[in-house]
């Protein structure tokens, strides 16, 4: 039996890819037994996400490395080293033959576990910009699989394999018939949904209403946020033309059925509505990590996929300006479609389990002699970050990273 582990979690961003490479790899391993495990925190989605699915789900208690200054580094970094013995124990226990990092909270002690072992180790790069726990630990890892060639600038050459975000199998092309004037709009906020999205939109859509288009919206608000969308809505006499859920579960369907999208730009949602083919207004979250969503959301600008549009610039006024231009120009929205489907990679999944399944089977590297026992660990993880911030940058040794989802 080979078993691969698949660590990170956090938001739909990490787990829903990690869903998707894990079924790949049950269904390229065909005569040999695999067993996939997957380990996160309590913290994040995948609890729900998983348990549901019924998969193997390991949790770590870790905390985040950013989002607290250096007090809350110092934090995390400290809590990675008391998680480390226990992640090694984790990866002997399983007998795991490769690990895949997706960043998130666990991916960082796994894979440094993983390392100081010798069992091969691989990671993922949703984004244009590589997450911290991916910086981090890049010296280290086999592969690194990317989405945009971007990302491989801070790579070694050796590693990348550009093949795109994992999506599960639901997500393939789905015909674009555009029709003029009238516009079936999607909105999707991620798996938590997006506050400014929940405001703006309903209010550019009744805006656009007033201009005499005919708008009809399906709006994914984040759970728990439904009830004041709604009222919105009704608020602006829009309740007959908008069905408002607070999670989409069939997000393929509900993109194949839309004229245009309007969403963050998370890796995992442009690699969807690519993998469908479908015009965007990419309204990208400002204060992701690296302002990655905003390149994420450029690059398809420049590819002429979408419109990107800054939060603080995605006023009502301009929302339905652009509605309306789109409204107008079903040609547009036709070649938009087919630059979104040209970035499109419903195949990723299989090609990241093939080559995960190759390492697998490869012989184990060296074991690296990592300070991993409890207070070694501890000490080292709490003096580094201090020494690298005085440095003015991390190492790979100090952070033993992880990052929230943005």
């Amino acid at each position: 039996m080979i078993t691969v582990l698949i660590a990170g979690g956090g938001t739909g961003g990490h787990v829903f890819p990690m869903i998707a490479v894990g079924d790949a790899v049950r269904a390229a391993a065909r005569d040999e037994e695999a067993r996939v495990v997957y380990v996160g925190t309590a913290r994040g989605i995948e609890v729900r996400v998983m348990g549901e699915r019924g998969d193997e789900l390991e949790l770590l208690h870790v905390l985040p490395l950013r989002g607290g200054g250096l007090s809350g580094f110092v934090r995390g970094a400290a809590r990675a080293g008391r998680v480390l013995p226990e992640a090694r124990r984790l990866v002997e226990r399983l007998d795991a033959r490769v690990v895949l990092s997706l960043g998130g909270y666990a991916g960082g002690p796994v894979s440094l576990a993983a390392r100081s072992l010798g069992v091969p180790v691989a990671i993922l790069e949703p984004n244009s910009v590589l997450g911290l726990s991916n910086r981090l630990l890049s010296p280290l890892v086999d592969r690194a699989y990317i989405a945009f060639p971007e990302a491989a600038r801070a790579l070694r050459p050796s590693t990348v394999r550009l093949f795109g975000v994992p999506l599960r199998r639901a997500f393939a092309r789905a015909p674009y018939a555009p029709r003029e004037g009238r516009l079936s709009l999607l909105v999707l906020g991620g798996s938590q949904g997006a506050l400014a999205l929940n405001d703006v939109v309903p209010r550019a859509i009744a805006q656009g209403r007033g201009r005499g288009l005919d708008i009809e919206v399906v709006h994914q608000t984040g759970r728990d946020r439904e009830a004041s969308v709604r009222s919105l809505y009704a608020e602006l006499g829009l309740s007959d033309r908008a069905r408002v859920v607070p999670f989409i579960d069939d997000v393929a369907e509900a993109l194949a059925a839309a004229d245009v999208v309007i969403a963050r730009a998370g890796a995992s949602t442009l690699a969807e509505l690519c993998a469908v083919g479908r015009p965007s207004i990419l309204i990208p979250y400002p204060f992701a990590a690296d302002d990655h969503q905003m390149k994420n959301a450029q690059s398809l600008e420049r590819a002429s996929a979408a419109v990107a549009i800054a939060q603080a610039d995605a006023t009502e006024a301009r929302l339905a300006g652009e509605l309306a231009r789109l409204a107008a120009a079903p040609a547009l929205r036709a070649r938009m479609a087919d630059a979104a489907a040209a970035f499109g990679t419903p195949d990723a999944a299989a090609r990241v389990a093939a080559d995960l399944l190759e390492l697998a089977r490869a012989p184990r590297h060296r074991a690296l002699r990592f300070p991993i026992g409890g207070g070694r660990a501890q000490r080292a993880a709490e003096e580094a970050p201090r020494g690298a911030a005085r440095r003015g940058a991390a190492t790979p040794g100090a952070a033993l990273g992880w990052e929230e989802a943005g």
